[in-house]
């Protein structure tokens, strides 16, 4: 007989992972297949793993004691790729591991091989022993996204890698270019000019991260630039050509420049994980790049499918993949759960600082013409900024003109997507410049910024309230 779950999930990435839990947490019956042999989806596979890299980089390279007065410190040449992938290798398997761990401990039936629709309740499994159908009365659909491959680049080139296959190479490039400088172009690219490699950048736009602060963007150019990341901005690839004994590769761009590199990433945007779905014997029509339209609860044109995470192409961000998974199941069966997404969600970039931002940007607010004041703390003016040697970090405040209840937090610098939790917290509390200065912090450390970029703030205000009164 077809076995029968209350809730089957496609995908265990972390809408997935989280969605079967939450609904196995409440008693449901739940089913969860993965196509891959190994749990958690790109959080696992890339995102992590990418993370662990960029801490192993910033290690050898000495970057994490920066200009420290009387050490030099920078990585050897004779780094072996072993070597470097080392940590990556150990904390991917470990974080992988977890999510098996979490699924088995409630009790989630799993099932490894490729999903697809039958009907809008039957799912067929396909994998090494055969096939087999599944049956559910609720159908979360969380296989998340990959990247894209433009036709015009030479993808059976072994040194032309996208941000999942980069994670395989086998040697460190001598020099590489990375195309697209949204967040996974310009995290590689730091990660890779931390080692000492040269990059070369290409953004079809004017500027990096247009949803950043400019004011944070530019700082983060500036860091690039000091780093030797060649940046090539407003320009995109017309054509890649392979060199006749295959070492090296020709990049054309628009402009007629010609860049000529050993390794080429492109990094252009992901497309959802959903062509073998088989998703309209369900009813359920696709958006643009496999995308599949939700309502606010998660829900697609079918009432009883859900899907959640990249598939649906949100933020791509893991944090909200996971409370997207929880929410849809918690609508479908009538959790005593809160039913609606936190108003403020946290952005991290692990770049080289970080930048983390929650809320409210002086460009959102300019065009919304609504009044503010912006209060700076800046690391190298920090105690605990002037130890770790960061000359860039900074933490930027933006409150509201009127009663400077706080708005928006963004910051770049060392720890900057730890620091972002104090901020998120006093945005979802609606707490004003006031409220940070009483607080107390730990002296020396990089929150103690929240009290004197809140001062500044103040200093703001109160000299537009009496000029006379200066700044505090």
């Amino acid at each position: 007989m077809t076995e029968h779950f209350d809730l089957i999930v496609l995908g265990s990435g972390p809408a997935g992972e989280k969605g079967a839990v939450r609904a196995a947490y409440e008693g449901k019956r739940v089913a969860l297949i993965e196509s891959n042999s190994v749990l958690g989806g790109t959080a696992t596979h890339s995102g992590v793993p990418t993370k662990s890299l960029r801490e192993t980089a910033l290690a050898i390279a000495g970057l994490r004691s920066r200009q420290l007065t009387g050490l030099t410190l920078q990585y050897t040449p004779e780094l072996t790729i072993q070597t470097f992938m080392a940590h990556q290798r150990r904390v991917q398997m470990a974080v992988q591991s977890g999510v098996g761990v979490n699924l088995e401990r409630h009790g989630v039936h799993r099932y490894v091989g490729a999903a697809s629709f039958v009907d809008p309740h039957t799912i067929s499994i396909t994998s090494h022993p055969g096939e087999l159908a599944i049956t559910g009365d609720v159908i979360l659909i969380a296989t998340g996204a990959r990247p894209v491959r433009p036709p015009n680049f030479p993808w059976h080139h072994p040194h032309v890698y996208d941000a999942t296959t980069i994670l395989t190479m086998h040697r460190l490039p001598p020099h590489l270019t990375v195309v697209g400088g949204g967040v996974v172009g310009c995290e590689f690219a730091c990660l890779f000019a931390a080692l000492g490699i040269p990059v070369t950048l290409i953004h079809s736009q004017e500027h990096l991260f247009p949803f950043v602060d400019h004011e944070v963007s530019h700082l983060l150019r500036e860091a690039l630039d000091a780093m030797g990341i060649q940046l090539v901005l407003s320009d995109r690839v017309v054509e890649t050509r392979i060199a006749a004994d295959g070492s090296e590769l020709a990049v054309e761009l628009r402009s007629g420049v010609r860049i000529i590199t050993q390794a080429l990433l492109v990094a252009v945007g992901r497309m959802s994980n959903t062509d073998s779905l088989q998703l309209e014997r369900a009813g359920v029509t696709l958006g643009p790049r496999g995308q599949i339209p939700v309502n606010k609860q998660y829900q697609t044109e079918v009432p009883h499918i859900y899907a959640a995470g990249d598939v649906i192409g949100s933020h791509a961000l893991a944090s909200t993949a996971m409370e997207q998974g929880r929410q849809a199941v918690t609508h479908a069966f009538g959790f005593n759960y809160r039913m609606h997404t936190p108003d403020h969600v946290p952005y991290g970039i692990w770049t080289i600082p970080e930048i983390s931002m929650v809320g409210e940007t002086e460009e959102t607010l300019q065009a919304n013409g609504v009044p503010y004041i912006v209060g700076r703390a800046q690391y190298q003016r920090n105690a605990r900024g002037m130890v770790l040697a960061d000359p860039i970090g900074l933490l930027k405040l933006i409150f509201s003109a009127s009663d400077l209840r706080l708005l928006g937090i963004h910051i770049i610098g060392e720890a900057a997507c730890e620091l972002i939790g104090l901020g998120m917290l006093a945005l979802e509390t609606q707490a004003t410049a006031h409220t940070l200065i009483d607080l107390c912090f730990n002296f020396p450390s990089l929150t103690d910024m929240y009290k004197y970029a809140a001062y500044d703030a103040l200093g703001i205000f109160r000299s537009q309230q009496d000029p006379a009164h200066g700044p505090v």
